[in-house]
């Protein structure tokens, strides 16, 4: 039978049809402690996360491939200052999910809603839908790049990201030659880029190739939605600055 627990008290253990068991209280207090490396240690090598909120819808949802890649996104959902809490959890054989709901100092909230597919006492599939509150009308916040939350120097290339408004919003300053293919692939693992990405293009001209083979080119002044499988590089010889705006999680 599934067991359901309002997040508080003594969870069991899932049973998997592998006979091998998925340990959930020590999952629900890993992600209310904020404990990456127990977190991490949940996924399979070769596990995947699908994310659905209202910049990527059903048809376009962001997906992380890979343990090492999970983890990335885990320990960029962790530097953020939010209070974790589980609300409520279901288990039955090989499937679980729970409730999260994340909250800021100023009170704005994130809630999700994750279900996670179980294999041999791992998860190999985890798939999250998020809402959030919008800004308090009452609440002005300003960021400055020149002081930002995180800095990431790579080849061809950097960018900076600030924390506002339950968003992070990136600039990123890509030089002549810079492809993400060449430059970024290697470190992320995937063929294609399988971010989603709402962009803002500043400064240069952008080229993007998604995994139809469908190219667009981006240049100064517009806007673009970028699905996830895709790759891009800079066009001539003019550095690209560019804003990326995604929401927490």
């Amino acid at each position: 039978m599934p067991y359901r627990s309002s997040g508080k008290g003594v969870f069991p253990m899932a049973d998997t049809t592998s006979g091998t068991r998925f340990d959930i209280e020590a999952f629900r207090r890993a992600v209310e402690e904020g404990d990456v490396r127990a977190l991490v240690s949940r996924f399979a090598d070769d596990a995947d996360m699908e994310t659905v909120d209202r910049r990527t819808p059903p048809s376009a949802p962001t997906v992380i491939q890979g343990r090492d890649s999970i983890e990335d996104f885990i320990r960029e959902v962790y530097s953020m200052d939010l209070d974790h809490e589980v609300l409520d959890y279901v288990t039955d054989g090989d499937h679980a999910a729970y409730t999260e709901r994340c909250t800021y100092p100023d009170g704005l909230t994130v809630k999700s809603i994750s279900m996670l597919d179980l294999s041999d006492g791992e998860i190999v599939h985890q798939s999250m839908v998020q809402a959030w509150d919008e800004e308090s009308p009452e609440s002005v916040r300003i960021g400055d790049f020149d002081a930002s939350d995180e800095r990431m120097e790579f080849d061809h290339g950097h960018s900076e990201v600030v924390h506002l408004g339950g968003q992070n919003i990136n600039r990123l300053t890509l030089e002549p030659g810079w492809r993400w293919s060449e430059h970024l692939r290697p470190d992320i693992g995937t063929d294609l880029c399988m971010l989603t990405h709402s962009l803002t293009l500043m400064q240069g001209t952008m080229r993007f190739r998604t995994s139809d083979g469908v190219e667009r080119e981006l240049k100064a002044g517009q806007v673009a939605f970028v699905p996830p499988g895709h790759d891009a590089w800079v066009v001539g010889d003019e550095t690209v600055v560019v804003l990326d705006r995604s929401m927490d999680g």
